[in-house]
This record gives C-alpha cells, sequence and structure tokens, in this order.
C-alpha cells in the first residue's frame, strides 16, 4: 500500500516538445494533472523535473503545477543525477515515490531503477507515462515491473492514497478522477 504520510510523486519531464511527440500524449497529460492535484488535495509532496530545458523549453502549460513548485532542470536522464533532485527528495523525508512523466523507457526508467537502488518503495503510473512509440513504453513498464517496481494506474494510486468515502478529499479526488 501507498502511505500518504511517507510519498512523494515525482513528475518526470512533462515538457511541451516532449508530449507532442508521444503516444497517447492527451492521455498522459489528463492524468498528471489528476495526479498534481490530488497532490495538493491530500498534502503529498511534488518534485517535476525537466530535461534539458534550453533545448526542449520548460513543464508544459497543459500541467497545472501549483505555484510553489520550481521544477528542476536536469540533463541527467535519471532524476538521481541531479544534485538539485537529490537535495530536495533527501529533505522531504519520504521513502517511497509515485513516478509519473516522460519517456517511460528513458528518464522514468532510470529514475525508477534508481530509486528501487537507493530503497525506495517505487510505484510507477502506467497511464500517466509514455514514450514516442507504444513498444517502448510498455517494454519500459515491463523492465520497471521486473525490477521490483509497483506499476499501477492513477485510479489505484489515489485511492490507496485515501482510506475511506465520505470525506471532502475523497470527494474532490473522486471529482478529478471522473473528468
Amino acid at each position: 500500500m501507498i502511505d500518504r504520510n511517507r510519498t512523494a510523486f515525482v513528475m518526470v519531464d512533462m515538457q511541451d516538445r516532449l508530449i507532442s511527440a508521444m503516444h497517447d500524449g492527451a492521455l498522459i497529460v489528463a492524468n498528471a494533472n489528476r495526479l498534481v492535484e490530488s497532490a495538493k488535495i491530500l498534502g503529498i509532496p511534488l518534485i517535476v523535473t525537466e530535461q534539458y530545458p534550453k533545448g526542449l523549453g520548460g513543464t508544459s502549460g497543459k500541467i497545472a503545477l501549483p505555484q510553489d513548485v520550481a521544477p528542476i532542470e536536469k540533463v541527467s536522464f535519471s532524476c538521481f543525477g541531479s544534485d538539485d533532485f537529490n537535495e530536495r527528495l533527501h529533505h522531504l523525508k519520504r521513502d517511497t515515490l509515485v513516478i509519473f512523466g516522460t519517456e517511460a523507457h528513458i528518464c522514468v526508467l532510470k529514475t525508477a531503477l534508481d530509486a528501487r537502488k537507493a530503497g525506495f518503495g517505487t510505484h510507477v503510473v502506467a497511464d500517466a507515462v509514455s514514450s514516442r512509440k507504444a513498444i517502448d513504453c510498455i517494454a519500459g513498464i515491463e523492465r520497471m515491473r521486473q525490477s521490483g517496481v509497483f506499476i499501477a494506474t492513477t485510479e489505484m494510486v489515489l485511492f490507496q492514497l485515501m482510506d475511506r468515502a465520505g470525506s471532502e478529499e475523497f470527494r474532490a479526488v473522486s471529482a478529478l478522477i471522473k473528468q
């Protein structure tokens, strides 16, 4: 189970130049927005990265980032190759990561494998990751699964983070899922 008090969300490289080339790009944008908004509702920290923004641009305007979240620039494929990422993660004192973004078989894969290696409980949101080609996304997800990464869907993650129905949080998150 994913414990909301021990979890941080990591959104990897959701930049327009990448998203526009992704298989099912609209789906991953919609689910990334559900996860980002749910993080606000549930009080879950969110770390956002951008792969080489000088060449690929910043985080897409299609993603409704909270104003207090400053993206971390990186050039390494794994987020763990960034000192700024490691420092931010260290300060959060969380031991579980929920990872989503692009590309499933490159940056998401390497980040998830490094998270496992570092001892984090690692969950990748299958319907919120993609690659240019569907086969690369499928292979990336399978490779992560083979390495002990938990594969989930947006809805699975969000309902694991809530203990019961009937609360304001539940109603707000449920409304996002129904969109």
